[in-house]
């Protein structure tokens, strides 16, 4: 990240429309778009209501007045948490901005007092893969859906405490 300067902050309402354009920006090259079904966007419609007041959150990293990165903190249970939509705008991709996002999203998961996180993501995102792995995620099952493999990774507690 030399050089580049970053603000992370939550999410607001006038950010709707960067943060669908992100989504879809990051995602689509990967093929990993979803129409639909469990894995659909339409949480993107209700970011409020589904993260930030539901024992989670919802972050932005903004260059130059631009949203280049969003990840979010979903409430699974009362001790587990959720991460989900972490995003990092092609041009920005490999500067550590997945690695800042998810940082900050386990910081808030530790404040929140989860014991555990849970994600998923596709065997089409490799570095995504790698980003958690790296994290001390462990993968936990796989399904398919709508075309895609799907990969579940788990965290616990304790690894939070000694990343």
């Amino acid at each position: 990240m030399a050089g580049l300067t970053i603000t992370i902050r939550r999410y607001r309402d006038s950010d709707k429309d960067a943060v669908w354009q992100l989504h879809q920006l990051a995602l689509e090259p990967t093929g990993a778009m979803l129409p639909g079904g469990p894995w659909s966007d339409e949480d993107l419609n209700r970011i409020e209501e589904e993260y930030i007041n539901n024992s989670g959150d919802f972050l932005v990293g903004v260059v130059n007045n631009q949203i280049v990165c969003m990840g979010a903190l979903k409430k699974k249970t009362d001790s587990v948490g959720e991460i989900k939509r972490m995003r990092v705008h092609p041009d920005y991709q490999r500067k550590g901005l997945g690695q800042l996002i998810l940082n900050h999203l386990e910081e808030k998961a530790l404040q929140l007092g989860y014991n555990d996180l849970v994600l998923d993501t596709t065997t089409k995102q490799d570095p995504a893969q790698k980003l958690y792995e790296k994290n001390g995620y462990h993968k936990t099952g796989q399904t398919s859906y709508g075309g895609l493999d799907i990969i579940f990774y788990e965290k616990k507690f304790k690894s939070l405490l000694n990343k």
